[in-house]
């Protein structure tokens, strides 16, 4: 099955079986005819990790580790930039390509919702110095 497209059902399959930690020889067990590369390079393609256990027997895991503080736009833009200085490198494997297509995206999609947190943030402390404002009116 080299090279050959996944169903939308094997995909789905895939992430059930990641989300669900089911160790990587389970899973390869799913997917007759494909190699235990190819379902890495899919769980990878797919922003999912592979992890390792102390035993040597691997598993999976799709858990995001969540920070406790949002990296500002500036933080964004900097793994952007380092995304298109990699891009534009000789050679990419067309694995890493799509690796650093999916950083640029994200990187993208963050800077956006970052702004709209911001806005929203302004938004909210307008609206809390309002009712501060409307309660003194009441008091009066």
């Amino acid at each position: 099955m080299k090279g050959k497209q996944w169903p939308k059902e094997d995909t789905e399959k895939l992430v059930e079986l990641v989300d669900a930690k089911k160790p990587l020889a389970v899973i390869v067990s799913q997917f007759p005819g494909r190699s235990e590369g190819a379902i890495k390079q899919k769980i990878r393609r797919l922003g999912l990790e592979v992890v390792v256990s102390a035993q040597g027997i691997g598993t999976t895991t799709s858990e995001l580790k969540i920070p406790k503080e949002l990296p500002s736009v500036e933080e964004a833009l900097k793994i952007l930039a380092a995304a298109l200085k990699k891009a534009a490198q000789e050679g990419l494997d067309k694995v890493e390509v799509q690796r650093l297509n999916v950083v640029a995206t994200l990187a993208r999609t963050y800077k956006e919702l970052f702004a709209d947190y911001v806005h929203y943030r302004e938004i909210e402390a307008k609206l809390v110095e309002l009712e501060v404002k409307y309660a003194k009116l009441t008091k009066a």
